[in-house]
């Protein structure tokens, strides 16, 4: 008889992440590689095809007709709530890792730590249990000292936040959320007065600060060590 094997689909908008993500699981052998997508569109179009047990996808990943971040994957878990998540980010926020764990995304790795983590993660992702890398662990660990104020945010204020610090306009946010220009402004606004910012540069400021968004020109490379 066939030894049983977890279908994962790999959602990353860089190949050599893809590639690590690759290696790190087929290498565990107790799963297989049912496809891959580099946006939004591609990973809805993988899943639309069905079989994936479970799926390893990236916080962000722009250029997609789905958008990426909590908005994809609430889409993801309304049309396919048999498909359980894994999320491999760089952004090591609080706000982001509680609303993930509001939405009920249990299992977290940061790009930061080993891909080790990663397989023992699909497994317990499979099983419906809990897997935080440890710099996520670190990350919440940390918020009664240094991140409370996203806590105070909504998942739709932050996400309209991490899109607006990322570049795009109110405009663009409205368009990929599908959501009103209004709508957007008024999140914004509410995020702001939240946080006690006045200005737009000081929510770019924030953004850069509490990881929201890289100060740099390019993210930071996952280790596969």
């Amino acid at each position: 008889m066939k030894p049983f094997s977890l279908r994962v689909v790999i959602a990353d908008d860089h190949a050599a992440v893809r590639a690590g993500i690759h290696h790190a699981i087929v290498s565990g052998g107790a799963a297989s590689i049912l496809g891959t997508a580099r946006n939004s569109t591609e990973l809805l179009d993988v899943l639309a095809k069905g079989g994936c047990d479970v799926l390893v996808c990236d916080y962000s990943m722009p250029g997609g007709r789905y958008g990426d971040g909590i908005g994809l994957f609430r889409l993801i878990k309304q049309r396919y709530p048999a498909v359980k998540v894994v999320v491999l980010t760089m952004l090591e926020n609080p706000g982001i890792v509680h609303s993930l764990l509001q939405l009920g995304i249990t299992c977290v790795i940061s790009k930061s730590d080993s891909m080790s983590h990663l397989m023992p993660a699909v497994l317990v992702a499979f099983a419906d249990g809990r897997y935080l890398s440890p710099t996520i662990i670190e990350i919440m660990d940390s918020v009664g000292a240094n991140g409370p104020e996203l806590q105070s945010l909504t998942a739709r204020e932050l996400e309209v936040v991490r899109l607006y610090v990322s570049g795009l306009t109110v405009n663009e946010i409205a368009e990929r959320l599908n959501r009103s220009k209004k709508t957007i402004s008024t999140q914004k606004g509410a995020a702001m007065l939240k946080l006690g910012l006045r200005r737009d540069v000081d929510l770019l400021r924030y953004g850069i600060e509490t990881g929201l968004v890289a100060a740099g020109p390019s993210p930071r490379p996952p280790r596969f060590d």
